[in-house]
């Protein structure tokens, strides 16, 4: 099967078909370069999305990652980053490995095909070339017979003419034989001329155009080989990157099969646990007694008299319960955190503590390494002065020095809160309680209920229940003697407020800056100090805003009554 015999007479077709290869290839490299536009632009838009989930640094979205659900989500984002770029891998293969090495070839393979054609023409042209001398020197050498003819009859019939004189037959007799002899090469050129475009039309149906086109075919054929291999190519690039694809697959299951819902539950226990004991039961209250309603130890709300009784019988109790009302949530606001974070429930203010101190190490085992870093330095300017100047690097080495002092009091001041919390080292007030410990027997009661009055909510705030009506106050003198257990607290020694406080919310009493008031109620571990201005005005106020001045001789302290 060879186009050069079976297509001997097709060379225009040829030129069409070969052209229309061509074009083939063309529209298959548009095709790979779209595919390479497509997956460039899917994996941006992956990276982008991946980007845009990603937890923002130094943000609230950050603090949620450390949930197991949450890293895996994060894993799944890196994951599809790494997918992304398995595309952009896709997009360069195809784009080195068929797109330019296709176009160099399509490139080589017009050049060949011109070079092919234009030696087809050439010898199509010189063929009809030959052909048109054949045709000529035909014409002549038939001009020539029908001259000849014609001069052998004139000669003829002027021979046969008895009138016509002997030298003008004679005269016709060498035009006929010069005719004839003319008839004769034109003959011979003819004969010539013929037996030689035979033999270049056989050369050129039977091997010039033969070869040539074997040489079209032959080039059709590669083209067509090139673009199959091209092809497979395509599949390939699209092959290699699978197993890695497969290992970002795997690793999004990887990431959800290490979700674990337990250790999830148990973060948001250390999260939010404030580390109060919830509270105890409240007690019955009679009202079907004429009576003043007695408050139990254990109840949530605090009977605070003010010592102006009036009859209130079967009034209905207003008291809350803090676990059912958010609207008595205690939050401060003040704008800016108390640097012992004594605004915070026990937990949650020894996690931060906690935190505290180690980001404070931390930034120690920093400045320590500096500072050994500058001791070598020091060490080998001293052996080899050439090298420096060692008293240059005694003003850094005090810096570093000075800075590690002051990062150790500050880790030990940390320390010392957190070991107040975690119940290490003594309370602050423990040698004052000591002192008054007459006083804190005394006022156990109060000091209890107050402190179950004050017990976190379940979100981690403070909470403090006042019930005004849970007072039965009656002016009838029968009932005076029910109300003498009830007398204020009394003071255990002063304060004076070293900031001012706005007591916006309920269960905290404002103080200016400078005032001083009395203390009825220590800070019991919460940062909270019971004060009280005068005998109606009294509440809480954050431990770290006042200066406590104890009374040595609590016996003897003065109450309101």
């Amino acid at each position: 099967m060879s186009w050069g015999t079976e297509l001997w007479d097709q060379f225009d077709n040829l030129e069409k078909h070969t052209q229309w290869g061509i074009d083939i290839l063309e529209k298959y490299i548009k095709f790979v370069k779209e595919r390479t536009e497509i997956e460039l632009s899917y994996a941006k838009q992956l990276r982008n999305l991946s980007k845009k989930y990603q937890p923002k640094k130094n943000s609230k979205e950050e603090e949620e990652y450390k949930y197991t659900s949450c890293k895996a989500f994060l894993s799944t984002l890196n994951e599809m980053n790494d997918y992304a770029g398995q595309h952009e891998v896709i997009s360069e293969n195809m784009t080195a490995q068929i797109m330019v090495d296709l176009a160099r070839y399509v490139q080589e393979l017009k050049q060949e095909r011109k070079s092919n054609f234009h030696d087809g023409r050439k010898a199509q042209q010189h063929i009809e070339t030959c052909w048109k001398q054949l045709e000529a020197s035909k014409r002549r050498f038939e001009r020539d017979c029908k001259e000849a003819d014609r001069a052998q009859q004139y000669f003829e019939k002027m021979d046969a003419d008895i009138n016509v004189t002997k030298a003008d037959v004679e005269k016709a007799r060498q035009q006929a034989q010069l005719r004839h002899q003319m008839a004769e090469d034109s003959k011979a050129d003819y004969s010539s001329i013929l037996q030689k475009f035979n033999q270049e039309q056989h050369e050129y149906y039977h091997s010039h155009i033969p070869n040539i086109f074997q040489k079209i075919q032959e080039m059709e054929e590669r083209r067509i080989l090139r673009l199959g291999e091209s092809m497979k190519m395509y599949a390939e690039v699209d092959r290699q990157v699978i197993p890695i694809i497969g290992k970002c697959l795997d690793g999004i299951v990887k990431a959800a099969e290490s979700i674990d819902q337990k250790n999830d539950s148990q973060l948001v226990i250390e999260a939010f646990k404030s580390g109060f004991e919830p509270p105890g039961d409240i007690d019955f209250e009679d009202y079907s007694q004429p009576m003043q309603r007695a408050v139990s130890d254990h109840s949530l709300s605090s009977s605070r008299g003010d010592g102006k009784p009036e009859p209130k019988f079967g009034g209905r109790s207003k008291g809350k319960l803090w676990p059912f009302i958010k609207k008595n949530k205690l939050s401060l606001k003040l704008g800016a955190t108390p640097e012992d974070f004594s605004n915070l429930p026990p937990e949650q203010r020894r996690k931060k503590l906690q935190q505290k101190v180690d980001e404070l190490n931390k930034e120690m085992q920093k400045e320590v390494d500096q500072r050994d870093a500058i001791t070598k330095m020091k060490d080998v300017y001293l052996r080899n002065p050439q090298m420096g100047d060692p008293a240059s690097l005694d003003h850094k080495l005090a810096e570093v020095s000075h800075n590690i002092e002051k990062l150790r009091l500050e880790t030990q001041k940390f320390e010392a809160w957190l070991a107040e919390v975690e119940g290490r080292l003594p309370a602050r007030g423990d040698q004052a309680r000591r002192q008054s410990g007459l006083y804190d027997g005394q006022s156990a009661p109060a000091v209890n209920n107050c402190a179950q009055d004050r017990e976190s909510s379940p979100d981690g705030s403070y909470t403090e229940e006042q019930s005004q009506e849970s007072e039965v106050k009656v002016l009838a003198p029968d009932f005076d003697d029910e109300f003498d257990d009830e007398e204020p607290l009394p003071a255990i020694g002063t304060c004076k407020a070293l900031y001012t406080f706005e007591g916006q919310n309920e269960g905290t009493i404002s103080v200016a800056e400078g005032e001083t008031l009395y203390v009825i109620e220590e800070d019991k571990g919460d940062g909270w100090t019971r004060i009280r201005r005068s005998e109606e005005e009294e509440g809480y106020v954050p431990t770290s805003y006042v200066e406590v001045y104890l009374d040595k001789n609590a016996k003897g302290a003065k109450t309101y009554i």
